[in-house]
C-alpha cells in the first residue's frame, strides 16, 4: 500500500528533468542544448494523425465504455500551447447523443493522454495506479452523456518542465523481465496517462549486442560466457557477474528483440523519447585475446562465496582505449539500424562503482570525452543520460574536483544527470545543482522489488518543487487521494491516511529502506552469536554496503528497519477494517488492506522472533517453543493473508517466466532464473549461503508456505534440540541442510495458485482479532 506513484514490486523511478539554477553555466549551452534537444525530438516525432490514434487507443483500452466520449488534437503548430508543452481540455458543445463529450489538446499524444488522466482524477474522481497495486478506481466516472462540464472557456495545464523520466536499470530484470508484450503495452498506457516522456527501454538489447560483438569476432560460444540468465540481465550489462543463470537462446535473443521493437514503436506513436542504452566499456573475455594490446581491465568480484570464474569477475575496456569508441560507435549505430533513427538520448555508467584510477580531474575530465564521443560518433545528436548514484555511494573519491571534471567533459546540455537517490540523500543540494549540467530529481522506491509499506509523503511532495524553490503540501491532497484511490469518501478511510501519513510514509531517519524483517530475511547466524541485550537493540543496523546493488546487504544478525509507532499503524488498520462494510468492493481498498495488514503482522513477527531468541539464552525451553510457534504460526496466516489478492502471489511470477518459453529446457532455465532471484540470488556452497539471499525477498504467497516456513521451522527445530540436549546449536549442520533444501526449491517444477483464493476483508478482520485484540 503506497501513495501515487504507487510502487509495485520492484525499484522504480518516476522523475522529473529539473534545470540548473546557476545561471553563468547554464547560460553558456544549457538552455540552448535543451531546446535543440527538443527540437530534435520534434523532428522525430510520429505524425499528428498518428498519436491521435495512439491517444484514442489510450482510452479504449482504460475505459471502453467512454471511447467516442472525448476527441483528441495534436496541435503541432503551437497554436495552443506556445512554445511550452501542455494540454487544454475544452467542452465539445452541440454534440450528436454518444458523441464526444470533452476535447483534449496537446502537442504530443503523452500530452493527450496526461489530460485525459487530469479529467478524470479531478473531475471524475478516478485514480489510476500500477497494476500490481491494486490497478485503476474507474467505478466513479459517469455514464457516457453525463460527463461533468468544465467550468469557463476551458483548462490548460502546462508542464512545468521539460521531460518525465521513468525506471532504474535493473527494473528490466526485476520485474519487467517476463513481460510480453500484452503486458507492455498496459504499462506503456500507464506511462502516457502519467505523463512519462522520457523512459528507459533496455529489452532485446542483447540479440544488438550479439550483432556487434560478432563483428568484432567473438563468436556464440564466447557470449554465452558473457551474457546473464534473464533474471540476471541487468547485473550481467553492468559487469557485474558474467554467465549466471545463462546461456542465452536465440529463441530469447530474437523474442526479446521483437519485443522491443514493439515498445519503441508504441513509444514513438505516443510521442515519448526512449532512452536507449549505450556502450559502457563492459567487454567479453574473448577480447583479451582478440586484441591483446587493447586496455582491457579484469574487474574484482562481486558479492561470490568464494569467486567462482564461472560467473566471477567481468572485463572492462578503458574508455581511453581507442577502441572503446569503435565498440560504443558501431553499438548506436546497430540501434539505429534496427529501430531507426528514434532518440538521441543514451544511457551509458562506465564510473558506477567503477572508481578511476587516478583523481586527477584531467584524466577523468579525458575519459568522460571519450566516453561521450563513442555515442556522438555513432549520433551526432547523442546525449548522455548518467545516473548519479556514484556521487553518492562513493562520496569519498568525487569531490567538487572530480564531479566537475567528469560533468563538464561534454557540452553542458550533451548530459543529464539522474539525483537517483534525491528523496533520501539529494546530491543537488551539495553540488550547486550538479555545478550547471542539468539533472533529474528521482526517488528509488524500493531495493530488490522488496514489499514493504515504507515512503516519505513530505520529500516526496515537496522534494522536486524544493529544488526549484518553491512549495507545496500534503494533508489536504491526502483527503483527495484516499477519495480517488477508492471511489468514495470514507471518515475511517481518512483518519487512517492521517496516522499513516505520521507514521509509516514518514520515514526522515535518512536510511535506505530495504525490507529484512525475519520472515523473509532469516537470520544466518549462531544464537550463542549475540546476548540477549543486543537481540534487543533493534536500533543497532549492522550492515556492510554494496553500492552496486543500489544497496545494502547484512553482514550480521539483518536489524529491519523501523521508524514508526508500530501501535499508531495498527490503530490505521483497525481503521481501515471499520471501512471495510463500505469499501470492501474497491480492487485498491483490498489491496491496501492487505498490504497494511501484511506489514503490521509481519512486524509483529520480528519482536516474536527476538522474544524467542531471549528464551534461548534464557535456556527456557517452554517458553523457546511457545515463540517458535507463535513465529511459524505467523508466517502460515500471512500466507493465507496473502492468497486472497492476486497480487501477492508467486505463481504468476513463475508461469509467466514458463510462458516464454519455447522448449523443456528453456522452461527448466526460466523458472529456475525466476525461483533463484527471489530466493538466494546468486551463487552457494554446501556451507555457505549467497552473499545475497534474500535481497529480492517477496511477501508472496506460495513463497512464505514453501520457502520460507520451511526455513525458519528447520533452524528452530535444531536450535530446540541444542537446548534440550544442552550443546551448542551446529550453526553448519543447519546451512548444509537449509541450502541443500533452498537449492532443490529453486531447481523444483510445484505449480503455485495463479488466482486469489479467500476473502481480503473477513481474513484480515480474523487475523486483528487473533494479534492485535
Amino acid at each position: 500500500m503506497r501513495p501515487p506513484p504507487s510502487p509495485p514490486l520492484l525499484p522504480l523511478l518516476l522523475l522529473l528533468v529539473l534545470l540548473p539554477s546557476p545561471p553563468a553555466v547554464a547560460a553558456a549551452a544549457g538552455p540552448t542544448s535543451l531546446e535543440a534537444l527538443r527540437a530534435a525530438a520534434g523532428r522525430r516525432a510520429a505524425s499528428p494523425a498518428t498519436q491521435e490514434r495512439a491517444a484514442a487507443g489510450v482510452l479504449r483500452r482504460l475505459l471502453p465504455s467512454h471511447a467516442l466520449s472525448f476527441r483528441f488534437q495534436i496541435d503541432p503548430k503551437g497554436g495552443v500551447c506556445g512554445d511550452s508543452s501542455c494540454f487544454r481540455i475544452s467542452n465539445v458543445d452541440g454534440s450528436s447523443k454518444g458523441g464526444a463529450e470533452i476535447l483534449i489538446q496537446g502537442n504530443t499524444a503523452v500530452e493527450l493522454a496526461s489530460g485525459l488522466h487530469w479529467y478524470l482524477k479531478y473531475w471524475c474522481g478516478v485514480h489510476i495506479s500500477w497494476d500490481k497495486t491494486g490497478g485503476a478506481q474507474l467505478a466513479s466516472v459517469p455514464s457516457p452523456g453525463s460527463l461533468p462540464r468544465v467550468k469557463g472557456t476551458a483548462v490548460k495545464v502546462e508542464r512545468p518542465v521539460p521531460w518525465n523520466y521513468y525506471q532504474n536499470v535493473v527494473t528490466s530484470s526485476y520485474s519487467f523481465v517476463w513481460w510480453d508484450w500484452r503486458r507492455w503495452e498496459k504499462e506503456i498506457d500507464w506511462m502516457a496517462l502519467q505523463g512519462i516522456n522520457l523512459p528507459l527501454a533496455f529489452t532485446g538489447q542483447e540479440a544488438v549486442w550479439q550483432k556487434v560483438f560478432k563483428s568484432f569476432n567473438v563468436t556464440d560460444r564466447d557470449l554465452d560466457d558473457f551474457f546473464g540468465g534473464p533474471a540476471f540481465l541487468a547485473w550481467a550489462r553492468m559487469g557485474n557477474l558474467h554467465a549466471w543463470g545463462g546461456p542465452l537462446s536465440q529463441n530469447w535473443l530474437d523474442q526479446q528483440l521483437a519485443l522491443q521493437k514493439k515498445i519503441l514503436s508504441r513509444m514513438i506513436e505516443l510521442g515519448m523519447v526512449p532512452v536507449l542504452p549505450s556502450f559502457s566499456g563492459n567487454v567479453p573475455v574473448a577480447f583479451k585475446k582478440l586484441f591483446p594490446s587493447a586496455s582491457i581491465t579484469r574487474l574484482g568480484e562481486w558479492n561470490t562465496v568464494d569467486g567462482n570464474p564461472r560467473w566471477c569477475c567481468t572485463y572492462i575496456l578503458d574508455p581511453s582505449d581507442a577502441l572503446f569508441i569503435d565498440v560504443g560507435q558501431a553499438f548506436i549505430k546497430q540501434q539505429m539500424k534496427e529501430y531507426g533513427d528514434i532518440t538521441s538520448i543514451y544511457n551509458c555508467d562506465t564510473f558506477n562503482e567503477n572508481t578511476p584510477p587516478t583523481n586527477e580531474p584531467a584524466y577523468i575530465s579525458s575519459l568522460g570525452s571519450a566516453i561521450y564521443q563513442a555515442m556522438s560518433r555513432g549520433n551526432k545528436d547523442a546525449v548522455w543520460l548518467m545516473q548519479g548514484w556514484l556521487f553518492y555511494s562513493d562520496a569519498a573519491f568525487w569531490k567538487e574536483s572530480q564531479m566537475k571534471a567528469l560533468l563538464h567533459s561534454v557540452p553542458i546540455g550533451k548530459m543529464m544527470v539522474l539525483d537517483l537517490f534525491a528523496d533520501v540523500k539529494p546530491i543537488w543540494q551539495t553540488s550547486s545543482q550538479f555545478y550547471g549540467v542539468p539533472y533529474i530529481w528521482c526517488m528509488l522506491h524500493n531495493f530488490g522489488g522488496n514489499i514493504e509499506m515504507y515512503g516519505v509523503l513530505d520529500s516526496i511532495s515537496s522534494g522536486p518543487i524544493d529544488a526549484r524553490t518553491s512549495y507545496n503540501s500534503t494533508m489536504d491532497w491526502l483527503k483527495s487521494y484516499s477519495y480517488r484511490r477508492y471511489g468514495q469518501s470514507n471518515v475511517e478511510i481518512q483518519k487512517a491516511w492521517a496516522i499513516l501519513y505520521h507514521t509509516i510514509y514518514n520515514c526522515t531517519d535518512g536510511i535506505a529502506d530495504h525490507n529484512r524483517d525475519y520472515i523473509v530475511e532469516f537470520p544466518d547466524i549462531s544464537p550463542s552469536s549475540f546476548s540477549s541485550q543486543y537481540s534487543k537493540g533493534r536500533s543497532i543496523s549492522v550492515v556492510r554496503k554494496h553500492p552496486r546493488f543500489l544497496g545494502e546487504v547484512s553482514a550480521s544478525l539483518p536489524q529491519p528497519h523501523l521508524w514508526y509507532s508500530t501501535a499508531e499503524a495498527v490503530k490505521s488498520l483497525e481503521l481501515f477494517l471499520k471501512a471495510g462494510d463500505d469499501l470492501s468492493e474497491s480492487l485498491t481498498y483490498r489491496y491496501d488492506l492487505v498490504d497494511l495488514a501484511r506489514q503490521s503482522l509481519s512486524k509483529l513477527a520480528n519482536k516474536v522472533y527476538l522474544d524467542a531468541m531471549d528464551s534461548y539464552q534464557m535456556r527456557d525451553s517452554s517458553d523457546l517453543n511457545f515463540h517458535t510457534k507463535k513465529f511459524l504460526e505467523v508466517i502460515m496466516d500471512i500466507e493465507t493473508l496473502l492468497a486472497s489478492d492476486d497480487n501477492f502471489l508467486l505463481g504468476p511470477w513463475l508461469e509467466t517466466a514458463k510462458s516464454l518459453a519455447t522448449t523443456e529446457d528453456e522452461r527448466k532455465q526460466y523458472e529456475w532464473n525466476a525461483r533463484t532471484q527471489v530466493t538466494m540470488w546468486y551463487d552457494d556452497t554446501k556451507t555457505e549461503q549467497s552473499k545475497l539471499h534474500d535481497y529480492a525477498n517477496k511477501f508472496w504467497s506460495g513463497l512464505l508456505k514453501s520457502y520460507y516456513h520451511p526455513r525458519a521451522s528447520k533452524y528452530f527445530t535444531r536450535l530446540s534440540r541444542s537446548l534440550q540436549e544442552n550443546r551448542s546449536f551446529q550453526l553448519e549442520e543447519w546451512r548444509r541442510d537449509w541450502i541443500s533444501y533452498s537449492n532443490e526449491w529453486q531447481s523444483g517444477k510445484e505449480l503455485y495458485p495463479v488466482k486469489a483464493t479467500g476473502d481480503a476483508l473477513a481474513i484480515s478482520r480474523s487475523l486483528f482479532a487473533k494479534y492485535f485484540r
